[in-house]
């Protein structure tokens, strides 16, 4: 249990959170479920089956790329509250 204590003080400064005693027992002990899950499925035999990306095969789901008509530059800035040259006006956020 020591080990995963360390593992998850390591987790948790990585994520910069602070955890308190009982936090780490408690995360340490589902660190400890999850893993023993993982070795579950160490145990299954995958020898036969193809690494897919998704569980259902897709091809290419996405609709046509055809050419349509835009918004005007008149229309796109019919309800800007600021506009200049054409152009939004917004505050500035880097200095």
């Amino acid at each position: 249990m020591a080990a995963v204590e360390i593992d998850v003080e390591y987790v948790a400064q990585l994520a910069r959170i602070s955890l308190s005693g009982e936090e780490i027992q408690k995360f340490g002990a589902q660190f400890s479920q999850i893993l023993g899950y993982i070795d579950k499925l160490r145990e299954l035999d995958v020898d036969q089956v193809d690494p897919t990306a998704h569980a259902d095969p897709r091809v290419n789901v996405m609709r046509e790329d055809v050419v349509q008509s835009s918004l005007s530059q008149e229309l796109a800035l019919r309800n800007a509250p600021v506009k200049a040259n054409g152009l939004f006006v917004v505050p500035k956020i880097v200095e």
